[in-house]
């Protein structure tokens, strides 16, 4: 058993250096804080294979003798990010602890933790409401995790529960209820006598991309907060206050989890802005806006930090190395951009290749049961465009998409209103052309959502889309998909939505960059009552900061939820097929971008 391990180990070892080498196994530049020649697998590329090599030919009787592998002094620091469910994706779970095993056998001490999203976004996640995630992350052994927006998705009651069946601590410093911390803000460990302390922060917006009302009381108040203000100062002292209490207790690094991304709606409590705003920070490990970017930036003191993101549903996984003699060498990632799952090309069999199948095989039979078949592939990514590092762009956050005009044409012709809105955010999958299995309209709408219909003026459907469409071309998850209506985005004109100190709509002042809305063929009357379908978040619960519609009229509330509803429509509607009219990516016209630079800069081409 020793012996196939460390052949494994051979295996991973090598696909690192023919990464480092520029091979299509990829690892994204580095941007180091040390020396780009301490390999983290070795000196040189060549040095590592024969080393490896060398460990995967031993003497087989060594190799059953267990040694004790001799440490090295250095530490790694593994993180995931953003996971959401994906446990047999990317490097899946497997993978992680593969490579864990390896730097382990090279005789690294290494710690695992993770920024946030883990229990959301798939159908194992939404059958347990979490559970499954974490009794995987339990069998991983991680050493310490923070809350994500999307931790919060089955209530908070759900929350906690989750948080006490993990074998491993939460931590957050901006995460309180009523005043007082819910987590530790920190915790220290001591790797190969190096002391790294961890600080947690979440985002403050996560009171409205998850549901606000988990953060009330019965009676709408707010008894739970992140420290949040329209400055982000209250955020910026919280982390302040927990690297200097870190630090007085002598640690020799301090490390930050953060769950704060980079997006415009994420303002002020952007990884940046919290950088910009501290000191005292060696590297900050981010999550939240699925993005790969390795930046250097300077604190307010002028200093280097390190940021680092790896990406989502382990896509990449990230590293930082600490050497005993040089400090912080090396942070960076691990990446498999590849649709096929690093386990299944590398064969890899460990005792988390086993867990993770036989959880999958645990709610394999019905999730995969073929419930209905597509003659289209209904995408919530631009079909063509990829980001500086070759991720998809997540257009149905910004722009229209075939799938967000199918899942809200679903709830208006469900219950036959004037219109229909679904948030971007909350669509959260593909459906390929052929078959759709249960599992594959629940990854659609992972998140339960319960669906209803109000009345409201033209008007408060006006200040809806605005707000929606204020941080246009950048992502939102409030960006609005559109049945029954259709209208245009000016980006020429500054958004003049204000925001409160939870991030909510607090009025609209100015020009409007929404333009030309029509219900049906007919302009908008901001006068006139129209019927809305969509779901409780956004209509009712102030979700993604919604409070365009506070005082609407409840029309029906739905028994089924959204993906329930999706299932039906697709089976009993559409007679189990999707059809050709959403054939085309970019959907039906329903929602125009008005950019003239754009146009400008290809008139000049």
């Amino acid at each position: 058993m020793r012996s196939f391990k460390r052949i494994l180990g051979f295996s991973l070892a090598v696909i690192m250096v023919l990464s480092l080498c520029g091979c299509n196994v990829n690892i994204n530049d580095a941007r180091n804080t040390g020396s780009a020649g301490d390999a983290i697998a070795g000196e040189t590329a060549e040095d590592t294979v024969e080393a490896a090599a060398g460990e995967a030919a031993a003497d087989e009787a060594t190799d059953d003798a267990a040694e004790e592998v001799e440490k090295n002094g250095d530490v790694i620091i593994l993180f995931t990010s953003d996971i959401h469910c994906g446990v047999d994706q990317g490097f899946g779970l497997a993978g992680v602890e593969q490579v864990r095993e390896t730097y382990e056998s090279q005789g690294y001490t290494v710690l695992l933790v993770d920024d946030g999203d883990a229990v959301q976004g798939e159908s194992i996640g939404t059958v347990s409401k979490g559970e499954s995630i974490i009794q995987l992350m339990n069998d991983m052994k991680y050493d310490v995790a923070i809350p994500g927006n999307h931790e919060f998705d089955y209530g908070m009651e759900r929350f906690l529960e989750l948080t006490e069946m993990a074998d491993f601590p939460y931590i957050s410093c901006n995460f309180r209820h009523e005043g007082e911390p819910v987590f530790d803000p920190y915790i220290i460990k001591e790797a190969a006598g190096i002391r790294i302390a961890f600080v947690g922060v979440t985002t403050p917006e996560t009171i409205t991309s998850s549901s606000p009302k988990y953060f009330q009381d019965g009676n709408g108040n707010f008894i739970y907060d992140f420290c949040q203000d329209e400055t982000g100062q209250g955020v910026y002292d919280a982390v302040q206050k927990a690297v200097d209490d870190a630090r007085a207790e002598g640690v020799d690094y301090v490390y930050i989890m953060g769950h704060m991304g980079l997006e415009e709606d994420c303002r002020p409590w952007t990884y940046a802005e919290v950088i910009e705003n501290t000191n005292g920070i060696d590297v900050f490990l981010d999550g939240h806006s699925h993005d790969t970017e390795q930046v250097v930036m300077k604190n307010k003191d002028g200093e280097d930090v390190v940021r680092s993101a790896c990406g989502t549903k382990l896509n990449c996984i990230g590293y930082s190395h600490i050497s005993k003699d040089k400090g912080i060498v090396e942070t960076n990632i691990l990446s498999w951009p590849n649709k096929v799952s690093a386990p299944d090309v590398l064969g890899i069999k460990n005792g988390m290749e086993d867990r993770v199948s036989e959880v999958m095989e645990s709610f394999g039979e019905q999730l995969s049961e073929v419930v209905a078949a597509s003659d289209v592939f209904l995408t919530i990514n631009d079909p063509e465009k990829k980001d500086e590092s070759g991720n998809p762009i997540r257009m149905i956050r910004r722009a229209e998409t075939n799938m967000g005009d199918f899942c809200a044409d679903v709830l208006r012709n469900t219950f036959g209103t004037d219109i229909a809105v679904v948030n971007g955010g909350g669509i959260r999958a593909n459906i390929d052309k052929g078959d759709i299995t249960f599992g594959n309209i629940i990854d659609v709408f992972p998140f339960n959502n319960e669906t209803c219909v109000i009345e409201v003026t033209g008007q408060q459907i006006l200040d809806a889309l605005e707000w929606g469409a204020r941080v246009n071309p950048e992502e939102t998850g409030g960006f609005l998909q559109v049945s029954g209506m259709s209208y245009e985005v000016d980006l020429s004109v500054e958004s003049g939505c204000k925001t409160d100190t939870n991030n909510m709509c607090a009025g609209i002042e100015g020009e409007r960059r929404v333009k030309n809305v029509k219900v049906g063929d007919e302009p908008i009357d901001p006068e006139k009552k129209y019927t809305i379908a969509g779901i409780v978040y956004t209509l009712l619960n102030n979700g993604d900061g919604y409070t365009a519609f506070d005082g609407a009229e409840v029309v029906e509330k739905g028994d089924k939820l959204d993906n329930q509803i999706l299932i039906d429509y697709i089976i009993e509607t559409l007679g189990g097929r999707i059809g050709e009219e959403y054939a085309d990516p970019y959907g039906q016209g329903r929602i125009t971008i008005i950019d003239e630079t754009q146009e400008e800069s290809e008139g000049e081409n």
